[in-house]
This record gives C-alpha cells, sequence and structure tokens, in this order.
C-alpha cells in the first residue's frame, strides 16, 4: 500500500479499492486525528466537553455539503437512528411513499409504525414523483444504494409542493461527491463512513424549521438540552430549541474524525469532485460496452472470486457487483476492473 495524494490529500488507498459506497478511506490526517484521539484517551488526557468544538465542526460541515444554516442540523449515530424521530412523528394511518428496493435503514424506520396504520407504499424510482399525491410523507435516497441511480430531485420537488407532501432524502451514497442544495427538503439524513470519510457513528439530520414540530425526539438525552452541561440531572424534560432538541450524545471518537473530512470536503469544489468521480464510473461502463450512467456508483455483473484474486475491494449487492469511485480512485482502478471482469 502506498499513499495516493488526490484533491489536496494524501490517502492510505489500496490498489483496486473501490467499495466506498461501503466504506470510504478517510484522508491521511484524518485518521491521525483519530489515532490521536485514541491515544489521550488511553491517558486519560480528555474531559467531556474537549470534544464540543469536533461536533461542532462536523456539524456546520455537513450543513455546508448540502446547503443549509448549520442551525439546523442534528447528529445522531446510524441514519436508521435519526430517521426514527421522523417516523414516530408520521401521524396514526399516515401514508408514506418510497422507491422500490430502497436501502432498508431508509425504509424500515418507517414500516416499524405499521402497529399505528402507518404503510409504505413502493414504486420504481422513475415513478415516484407522479406518485407523490395522496401521501403524507416520501423518502428516497438522493442515490441508490444498490446501482446508484439519480432520483430526480427537481421533479420531486415540484411533485411535492403541489401536493403539501413531505419530503425526506437520504443523502448517505450522495454527500461527499455530488453537489446538492438541499435546503428545500423537510429532512435530510446521513451517515458518515461511506463519502464522507469519516468514522461509523457519525450521522447527521438537517431539520426544516416547518418541520420542527413534527419529529418526535424518540432518544432525548442529555446532548439534547438547550445547554448540555445544565441539563445532566433531573426533571423537568428541557430539550433544546430547534434541530439540536433531536441530538443524539455524541460518539466521540466518530466525531473527532468527520471534524477534520467534512470541513475538507465542503471545502472542495464539489462539482470537480462530481466529474473526477463520474468521469471514472462511466469509463468502466464504456469499456464494458454499456451505456454511461452519470452516478459516482456503478452495478454490473460480476464474478467475486475473480474479483478477490485480482485485488479488486468491491461489494455485491442485489445480485450484483458494485463499485464506487471517489476522490482517490485513478483510471488504474478502472483498468484493474475492466481486467477482472473481462
Amino acid at each position: 500500500m502506498t499513499g495516493r495524494t488526490a484533491f489536496g490529500r494524501v490517502f492510505d488507498v489500496p490498489d483496486g479499492y473501490v467499495n466506498t459506497p461501503s466504506i470510504g478511506i478517510p484522508p491521511a490526517v484524518t485518521a491521525d486525528a483519530v489515532a490521536a484521539a485514541v491515544d489521550r484517551w488511553r491517558r486519560g488526557a480528555d474531559a467531556p466537553p474537549d470534544f464540543d468544538e469536533a461536533v461542532a465542526a462536523s456539524r456546520r460541515g455537513f450543513a455546508d455539503l448540502i446547503g443549509v444554516p448549520a442551525d439546523r442540523v442534528a447528529i445522531g449515530a446510524s441514519a436508521s437512528q435519526l430517521l426514527a424521530v421522523v417516523a414516530a412523528g408520521v401521524p396514526d394511518g399516515g401514508k408514506v411513499l418510497a422507491a422500490a428496493g430502497e436501502f432498508t435503514s431508509t425504509t424500515f424506520p418507517f414500516a416499524a409504525q405499521e402497529h399505528r396504520g402507518v404503510t409504505v407504499t413502493e414504486v420504481d424510482l422513475g415513478e415516484l414523483a407522479r406518485s407523490v399525491p395522496g401521501h403524507d410523507l416520501v423518502v428516497v435516497s438522493v442515490v441508490q444504494s444498490a446501482d446508484g441511480a439519480i432520483a430526480a430531485l427537481d421533479e420531486l420537488r415540484e411533485a411535492a409542493r403541489e401536493a403539501g407532501t413531505a419530503v425526506v432524502l437520504d443523502v448517505s451514497q450522495a454527500a461527499g461527491w455530488l453537489p446538492l442544495r438541499l435546503d428545500w427538503a423537510d429532512w435530510v439524513v446521513c451517515a458518515g463512513y461511506k463519502w464522507l470519510l469519516s468514522p461509523r457513528g457519525s450521522a447527521w439530520l438537517a431539520v426544516h424549521p416547518r418541520a420542527l414540530e413534527r419529529g418526535v425526539p424518540v432518544a432525548a438525552g442529555w446532548f439534547a438540552g438547550e445547554n448540555p452541561w445544565q441539563t445532566l440531572y433531573g426533571m423537568p424534560l428541557r430539550l433544546a430549541r430547534g434541530a439540536r432538541a433531536f441530538d443524539l450524545s455524541p460518539v466521540w471518537l466518530a466525531h473527532v474524525g468527520a471534524a477534520v473530512s467534512l470541513p475538507y470536503l465542503a471545502s472542495l469544489d464539489i462539482a470537480e469532485v462530481r466529474d473526477h468521480c463520474v468521469k471514472l464510473a462511466d469509463a468502466l461502463l464504456a469499456g464494458l460496452g454499456l451505456p454511461e450512467r452519470g452516478s459516482a456508483i456503478v452495478s454490473v455483473d460480476g464474478d467475486a472470486a475473480r474479483l478477490e484474486e485480482t485485488g479488486v475491494r468491491a461489494s455485491f449487492r442485489a445480485g450484483k457487483a458494485r463499485f464506487g469511485f471517489h476522490l482517490y480512485n485513478t483510471m488504474d482502478d478502472v483498468e484493474r476492473v475492466l481486467s477482472a471482469l473481462a
């Protein structure tokens, strides 16, 4: 393994690593920051408030990446945990619309409300916008986990506006490579360990002001208080105003890493990042004689044993080999995959 320099950072990524949709590789400076925090932990060198700035920095970084003010953003540990806040607020008998084959962490929190009469209806991704009328809420990944298909957000936004339907967007496979301006959505959720190059245990939920009263802080704890260090003991319930009422107590080491990776990603020209990633993904498709798709994720037929033998690190989802191209990938990775698939 040798370090690669890409977009101003060094990445200790192995040749043939195209598995970002499962686990993103952090910049070396991010990994070093987490390692330093682990060393401080083993020596008892930190106090709990020492992590507050890392949490604040990751919150600001996510806000910048999706184009919302930082005070709209709640922190959590996983996408499904944060979506439980939204699902609990769906009214009894509510109707939820989702894309067929959606990643289950996006849909299960809503399906788990079946005991209250909440129903989840699935339609093909291409039919999502025209199916919005008659639903209370629509939930969809901006980029689909299984195959990299990109949702038609402009159509969805207009359809939801006309129908008065709330919109939940999962950007776990989009934020970090796809330019996003999502201040219009009711909720935007993201896990940090994929394209945001952060440790698992970091996740964020952006909440539009009009949606604040529709969420339920099902995991309310001390960190959801207006001043967490004064909300440690005793009743009554005293939650923060705004999105921070939905905060989960932070996974400290995860936010130490996210506080380095997210501001770095937010400082980049994401359109340039998208062009880099899509160029590689489309080159793979072209090499296979398949049409370009304009996504950083490619899903095709492939043999797991052959990929492993040739040093390609990918994943298998929905019966297909899935490849993802991020900052640190090059045409050499494309050629390695093509050789493995030949």
